[in-house]
């Protein structure tokens, strides 16, 4: 019985360990598999179709690598690195542009706008066999129109969803998502320089061809660029359809998505519309411009058709490339912090605080990787507003960031024009990204990002791999180690060492401190885009009710009125395109500068209407090209100068009326020997002021002749001292010098009077006149120019009543008279009146002076320093509008252009900009 009892314990022991035990296990696996199922949320990609998907071949991924052009012989011998940087088709297109192919016209002769009326047939191309078909068409043609619609909203970087091509028997939409890997049949017809091919405002086409399809077109005959030579009101496409053809377009169809399969009835009459009466507005553009060269003058070598070719072609020679940063999200962070600093970021700028400006940039990157995983736009994944308010907020569960976000971008759900879900596919998906990067509190965001890639797209990552994401496993470089790359490579020099600190120290100094381009949208009020603009003017719109907003990311209005003229008049080309805030030389977008490429000391001299609200010819540079450009542009002011025979500096000044009155222990100073720098005069000076009594002997006997030598040679005060030191400054110099410098004059009692319009009071009465010398430079009162050598000319100044001496430049010896006429320059200038000379002898800082270049009297205000080239850019910029008017300003910045270009051979220019265009 005992046994039994034993025995019964011993099973009923037995089961309930086990129970135990399977309970414990039971619990562990649910546990787990909870735990798992939390973490690892299944991607709506796995569910959602992107047409982008099914692309077998994508030449754009959406990885960090720069994008690889078309190599058109397997054996050349460039690395793909260089050959990334060569157009295939340059040395065609350089031909077209030399000589100009306009036959295409032949077959456009005598074509009537009713041949080319829009019928209810087209063909819709969507199998290879009929794009075969439709190759074989265009191969016959002479020439065609083409027109592109893009998707951008739902990819990272955009694919082309749709080609209109119209012959003038037919209209043919290519079904580009379809199609997609079997393009590639179409190069060889728009790499043909036999066949002309029509497009208006090609820029962003011709790439975006290149991007997805390596198609390169090679004649191009661009019917906006016959409407900036022809000087049109307007140059819109919609405008030309209303004016040539009398037909209105729904521009507001340009932003649907254009994926939709079957496209709607209006979307595919818009679509052919585009294309099909391209045809005939370059027909009778054409016209206008061979009409132009009929009526233009015998003498006139400008040929209007042949430089509307030439400029379309030009067009050609763009080059696709991805946008890399050197630190991913990096510029759309700054542009965020630059608005809530200025409180346009719906928060109080006082919350911006460091802590606060990290989160930004953490989400800003995040959502870069997020976007380029998924290949969906930035705006998509996570709105501007929603950053802000994640990290002012810094919500601490998943259901506080959903509800966050949904907050932000209820005003955007309002009034965007793209239905928006909020928060996003993207973020609902990967909620635990965005808590670990709130709460996350380490610095080293470089393993935080890669083990995001590494957990999506790992062997058991959550999103499917594609031929868009496949390389980020690969080329995970983010750019945020770019601060600690200095030390890779182990010892560096000292002098290596001291020149990066230097250039760090320019950088941290010199380079824009938040982005210079917003890239906010205006609309007319008929939907046309008007122009690009920055956030203030948007909300000065906004808060006067003149416009309602339409998009927040980036930012949009439509205005609410008519406006009295449209920036697409201007130059479509450039002014209405979006501009990317980094290097347009390298792409760097850590950091930049502005950088002109008409040199300043020309270009203020411009006639008013050819500089102002002009942005073409300001473009962002890096340190590292700016200093190339620089250097560039100083090597060719030097060929300008000796072009024109205009001296860049200011050579000598001397105070005249004094050499003629030498103390006979002095030796007597000849025409060829007088004068002194004024460098070299105001650093003698200034050193004779501070530290006169304690220099040596011989080193004060050296600087006090420098400035005996401007004095004639006579015996010199500290009074005539203080004179010499402020010789040719400008106010603004002066303003400088006296507030940096902190200089106490003593002996001229006046000082130094700061406000620009007023006189100098300086010095004591009876102080003569001065006589300089000059290097294509000037001096207050009446001059005449001499040179005394090749390289010295030398500026005479007397009294009013005094003669002057007719000059002549000395060209290696032999006299030759000068030609430049400066009646321009004198229009916006004073006459000099005895009454400017003040009392104590010195000019005002309104005071002009008459100078003589050959026999041509030249005035010169003294707010040109004499230390800079503001005289000399005066002096070519008169010459060129006496002898060329103001077509010699435009080709001078062409020419100024081409430098620029020939320099640096930048990459990244905003869509539109050009050599050849014209102000």
């Amino acid at each position: 019985m005992a046994v039994d009892k034993d025995k019964l314990r011993v099973a009923a022991f037995t089961i309930a360990a086990t129970c135990f035990l399977a309970l414990v296990i039971s619990i562990r696996f649910v546990g787990q598999f909870l735990m798992k199922s939390r973490r690892k949320k299944s991607c709506y990609l796995t569910t959602e179709s992107k047409p982008q998907y099914a692309f077998k071949r994508v030449l754009a991924d959406n990885s960090y690598s720069q994008f690889k052009h078309l190599k058109l012989h397997a054996a050349d011998s460039q690395s793909d690195e260089d050959y990334s940087n060569l157009h295939p088709y340059r040395g065609e297109i350089s031909q077209l542009i030399k000589n100009p192919n306009v036959a295409f016209l032949e077959v456009l002769d005598g074509c009537e706008k009713g041949v080319l009326e829009m019928g209810d047939s087209y063909v819709w191309v969507e199998t290879e066999a009929q794009l075969g078909e439709l190759v074989e068409v265009l191969s016959n043609e002479k020439v065609f129109a083409v027109d592109t619609e893009q998707h951008s909203f739902r990819s990272f970087l955009g694919f082309t969803a749709l080609i209109q091509i119209s012959t003038i028997r037919e209209d043919y939409l290519v079904d580009t998502i379809i199609l997609h890997d079997v393009m590639g049949l179409l190069r060889p017809v728009f790499a043909d320089p036999g066949i002309c091919k029509v497009f208006h405002g090609a820029d962003n086409d011709v790439l975006w061809l290149q991007r997805d399809f390596h198609i390169y077109v090679v004649n191009l005959f661009d019917t906006a660029k016959a409407c900036d030579i022809l000087s049109k009101p307007q140059r819109s496409l919609a405008y030309l359809l209303e004016t040539y053809c009398s037909v209105a377009t729904n521009k507001l169809l340009q932003r649907e998505d254009w994926r939709q399969r079957p496209l709607p009835e209006e979307m595919i009459q818009y679509a052919r519309t585009d294309a099909h009466y391209l045809l005939y507005i370059a027909y009778c553009l054409c016209l206008e411009l061979k009409e132009r060269n009929e009526n233009s003058s015998p003498g006139d070598k400008f040929h209007f058709l042949l430089e509307a070719s030439r400029r379309s072609n030009a067009t050609c020679l763009q080059l696709f490339a991805k946008d890399i940063e050197a630190c991913q999200g990096e510029l759309a962070a700054s542009s965020i912090v630059s608005r809530c600093l200025n409180d346009q970021g719906n928060i109080s700028s006082s919350l911006c605080d460091d802590k606060f400006q990290e989160l930004v940039r953490r989400l800003c990157l995040w959502r870069d990787i997020m976007a380029r995983l998924h290949d969906e736009s930035l705006r998509f994944v996570l709105s501007e507003n929603a950053i802000i308010a994640l990290a002012a907020q810094i919500p601490t569960d998943e259901t506080d960031i959903c509800s966050t976000i949904s907050e932000a971008d209820r005003d955007v759900e309002s009034v965007a024009l793209v239905p928006l879900q909020s928060p996003s596919s993207v973020v609902c998906c990967h909620l635990e990204d965005l808590l670990c990067l709130l709460q996350e509190n380490t610095a080293n965001l470089d393993n935080i990002f890669h083990r995001f890639i590494q957990q999506h797209l790992g062997p058991a990552g959550s999103c499917p791999l594609s031929a868009y994401n496949y390389a980020l496993l690969s080329k995970t470089s983010l750019g945020v180690t770019y601060k600690s790359t200095s030390n890779r490579n182990g010892f560096r020099a000292s002098k290596q060492i001291a020149k990066k600190a230097s250039r760090e120290l320019f950088v941290q100094k010199f380079s824009c401190k938040a982005p210079v381009y917003h890239n906010c949208k205006i609309y007319a009020n008929d939907g046309r885009l008007l122009c690009y603009c920055d956030r203030r003017k948007l909300e000065w719109y906004l808060s006067r009710d003149l416009a309602k907003l339409v998009e927040q990311d980036p930012p949009s209005i439509m205005l609410l009125f008519e406006p009295k003229g449209r920036p697409e008049d201007e130059d479509n080309d450039f002014y209405i395109q979006s501009k990317k805030n980094i290097c347009v030389g390298c792409g760097e977008g850590n950091h930049y500068l502005r950088y002109r490429i008409i040199p300043s000391c020309y270009r203020i001299h411009f006639p008013e209407h050819l500089k102002s609200h002009r942005s073409h010819d300001i473009v962002l540079l890096c340190v590292d090209c700016h200093e190339i450009a620089h250097a560039a542009a100083e090597k060719y002011k030097k060929q300008v100068a000796a072009e024109f025979g205009i001296p860049l500096f200011i050579r000598k000044v001397v105070d005249f009326d004094n050499t003629q009155h030498v103390p006979s222990s002095m030796p007597i100073v000849t025409s060829e020997e007088i004068g002194v720098s004024p460098l070299q005069l105001r650093t003698a000076a200034m050193a004779l002021l501070r530290h006169g009594p304690e220099m040596p002997s011989q080193r004060r006997q050296e600087l006090m002749q420098i400035v005996m030598t401007y004095y004639g040679g006579r015996e010199i005060s500290e009074e005539d001292l203080e004179r010499a030191l402020i010789v040719g400054m400008t106010p603004h110099e002066k303003r400088k010098f006296e507030k940096k410098r902190g200089f106490a004059f003593k002996h001229l009692t006046g000082g130094i009077n700061l406000n620009d319009g007023k006189e100098n009071n300086i010095g004591s009465k009876g102080t003569p006149s001065l006589q300089t010398a000059l290097k294509g430079g000037s001096m207050d009162a009446n001059m005449t120019l001499m040179n005394r050598e090749q390289d010295v000319d030398t500026l005479m100044i007397e009294d009013r009543g005094g003669s002057t001496q007719p000059s002549s430049l000395n060209d290696g010896g032999n006299i030759v008279e000068s030609t430049i006429d400066t009646d321009d320059v004198m229009s916006d200038l004073k006459i000099v009146e005895d009454d400017h000379i003040s009392g104590n002898g010195i000019l005002s800082n309104e005071t002009t002076c008459s100078m003589h270049v050959g026999d041509v009297p030249l005035k010169h205000e003294s707010k040109l320093s004499l230390l800079g080239h503001g005289p000399h850019g005066k002096q070519v910029v008169a010459h060129l509008l006496k002898e060329y008017g103001e077509d010699g300003i435009r080709e001078f910045c062409q020419r100024w252009r081409q430098v620029f270009v020939e320099a640096l051979h930048p990459r990244f220019l905003p869509a539109g900009w050009d050599v050849m265009h014209r102000i």
